[in-house]
């Protein structure tokens, strides 16, 4: 047994108990009593936050859901649901008053959604926040009965359903597009195909813009056929597409019926002008049109309704593998903006398709800050409102100082542009910027209140007292063009209708649909666009500071962007609408 001298030991714990205390100083632990619970846990959600509003492709995504949950005494549990459906529970932790946790949520679907967090500490207390956050789907069908639609922005997506489409071989794209940055493009041996089952119907339309090449000097278009043993097989389907004519290019159709087919033998465009057509065709148990640039130009009978029997895909810029036979493969020339609608169209209300294609943004601000032709990103700078006094729908856009839109240009710049939009304008501030596409002023980079390179771009914006004039300037490149414009009363408390237009030559401006004044590029000058990736609503900032056109507090209503100039007729309808 061993011994112990007891006297030494308690000299030595006396020893280690002095030294511990005046170890850096540091006092003995004491116990504190905590006191009573004071209060609920307090939450905090970093993301999503109110109004979060998540816009990727994919018809389902996933986030992480991040918060913050603080206690005086300490947490028992935290709860986190989305739409009513728990996604997570935690009831152990490091620390007890202070929880950080990520939660990852895989199931985001297109729509609204509610995310509740409950917090309960030891004492039974409870807080719960909730937070409503959206999915937009990557596409909102602009018009009635539409089917299908590709942009061809870059990807082979169809929108409506969001499918990517096969690629066989190489297709491509084109910068050389007639809406937004890019359209499709054909190579060699490619072309693309979506999943296509005839679940369209009996009676159906197909749009799109076409600039026609005459390289290969046949080719498909479109089909949608099928192939048994019959490697000719024309009686399902249907097939569009061109062949050499002279110098021009012959547009077909051809349509099966089952126990036959049905011919269109169409009309011809010129391979060499280099210009967008508008191509459409509809299809019904009785007959089938062709149409260019909303005109009627060939017509014929149908022997009966188109049959879908076998068929299983669309091909897109070739006749792929049930038409490629007398040489109707790839497809070179640029395609863009594709649309399948599910019953046939009137020819007026084809020619209203070629109408809203040369709109490339509208935001009618009803309660939210929404592009609804593209679905742009939009950046909130500040705190700018709404108003229920619009001139159409439930809200429009309410000013505040410091306080803008800004939104990226992909889409929105070409040779020629307008904008319109309906103006209840305010004279304070003095002076304020409306609409700026300008370039950043690297020079002064590191003076944002000095922006003011005009050299390219547009910046629209007023200036003055109870008169406010409203001005326009577009840079040419090397130099600038100037157009002083028209006043508006800013005691009324009118609405007033703003237009502006640039062409090649000119420029113009419209008050309430009338022209207030125009003026017209140096000899060899047109708008440029080098630098301008950025679009600026009811402010100059951040790119045209220097000469105080900042935010605009005045009312701003149906803001429409387009890639034309528009005519004043043209201008007063859009007032009309």
């Amino acid at each position: 047994m061993k011994q112990f001298n007891i006297p030494f030991i308690g000299l030595i714990l006396s020893f280690l108990a002095f030294t511990a205390c005046e170890y850096d100083g540091i006092d003995p632990i004491t116990a504190v009593d905590p006191g009573p619970d004071a209060g609920d846990p307090a939450i905090t959600i970093s993301y999503p936050t109110e109004g979060t509003t998540i816009k990727v492709k994919e018809p389902v995504t996933s986030i992480n859901i991040k918060f913050e949950v603080v206690d005086d005494i300490e947490i028992a549990n935290i709860d986190v649901s989305v739409d009513g459906s728990q996604i997570a529970n935690f009831s152990e932790f490091t620390d007890y008053r202070i929880v950080k946790e990520e939660v990852p949520f895989n199931d985001v679907t297109s729509g609204e959604h509610t995310l509740t967090i409950t917090a309960t500490d030891i004492a039974g207390n409870t807080t719960t926040k909730n937070v409503n956050f959206s999915k937009e789907p990557p596409y909102t069908p602009r018009f009635a009965n539409e089917y299908l639609y590709m942009p061809f922005e870059g990807d082979f997506t169809e929108l409506i359903t969001v499918t990517n489409a096969e690629q066989v071989g190489t297709p491509g794209f084109t910068e050389d597009a007639f809406s937004g940055t890019k359209a499709y493009l054909g190579a060699p041996n490619s072309y693309i195909t979506l999943p296509f089952d005839g679940t369209i119907g009996e009676s159906f339309t197909v749009a799109f813009w076409y600039n026609v090449s005459n390289n290969p000097e046949a080719a498909g278009i479109l089909s949608a056929g099928f192939t048994d043993e019959n490697s000719e097989n024309r009686n399902q389907g249907f097939r569009l597409f061109r062949e050499k004519s002279g110098e021009e290019q012959l547009f077909k159709l051809n349509v099966g019926t089952g126990t036959g087919e049905s011919w269109n033998e169409g009309a011809t465009l010129d391979p060499v002008s280099g210009e967008y057509v508008h191509v459409a065709f509809t299809i019904t148990p009785s007959e089938t049109i062709l149409y260019f640039n909303g005109v009627p130009v060939n017509t014929s009978t149908m022997s009966g309704p188109i049959d879908w029997t076998g068929v299983e895909e669309l091909a897109i810029g070739s006749g792929g593998e049930t038409f490629s036979y007398w040489g109707h493969t790839y497809d070179s020339s640029p395609m863009d903006e594709l649309r399948m609608f599910d019953t046939a169209l009137t020819q007026s209300e084809i020619q209203d398709l070629i109408d809203a294609s040369a709109e490339t943004l509208y935001m009618p601000f009803d309660g939210d800050y929404k592009d609804l032709i593209a679905n742009r990103e939009v950046t909130v700078v500040g705190n700018p409102g709404f108003t229920n006094e619009s001139i159409a729908g439930s809200a429009a856009y309410q000013g505040a100082t410091a306080s803008y839109l800004t939104l990226p240009t992909q889409g929105l710049l070409s040779n020629e542009i307008s904008a319109t939009f309906w103006y209840k304008v305010n004279n304070e501030p003095v002076a304020a910027g409306i609409l700026v596409v300008g370039p950043e002023d690297t020079e002064n980079a590191d003076f944002p209140g000095t922006q003011n390179k005009r050299t390219s771009g547009f910046r629209l914006f007023r200036e003055g007292g109870d008169s406010q004039q409203i001005k326009l300037n577009v840079g040419t490149g090397d130099g600038e063009s100037w157009n002083d414009g028209g006043f508006i009363d800013a005691t009324a408390g009118d609405w007033v209708h703003i237009g502006i237009t640039i062409s090649a030559t000119e420029n113009r401006i419209y008050i309430n649909g009338e022209l207030a004044r125009e003026s017209a590029f140096a000899a060899g000058q047109t708008i440029d666009w080098t630098g301008t990736d950025l679009l600026s609503v009811m402010s100059g900032a951040p790119r045209f500071t220097e000469w105080e056109h900042l935010s605009d507090t005045s009312v701003m209503d149906e803001l429409k962007f387009y890639n034309k100039a528009l005519t004043q007729e043209e201008i007063q309808a859009a007032m009309a609408q």
